[in-house]
């Protein structure tokens, strides 16, 4: 059953530029990780220093599995530019 990891990400101030260019390289090694189904990447229109990472998984199993296999470093970029820690929780599909 594909379920959604989904990440609400601040950026600090005047860093959203950095943290939309850290989520796009986030999302290129996720999309090549064994059972992603695809990323998306959002930005909140009323906040730009709010973003949302959707991630689509073929099980919470797959997520696990990538994360622990997340190549050094590759987080780095979203620490760096973040405005606090990002809020995530797994959600599962009803329509979509």
């Amino acid at each position: 059953m594909t379920v959604a990891r989904l990440y609400i990400v601040p950026a600090a101030e005047g860093k959203s530029a950095a943290m939309e260019e850290a989520l796009l390289g986030v999302s290129k090694v996720v999309e090549k990780a064994d059972g992603s189904e695809g990323v998306e990447i959002l930005r909140d229109l009323g906040n730009e220093h709010r973003f949302i990472l959707i991630e689509k998984w073929a099980s919470e199993e797959h997520h696990a599995k990538s994360l622990a296999n997340l190549p050094e470093g590759t987080l780095d970029p979203v620490k760096a530019a973040a405005g606090g820690p990002p809020d995530g929780a797994y959600y599962g599909y009803i329509k979509g």
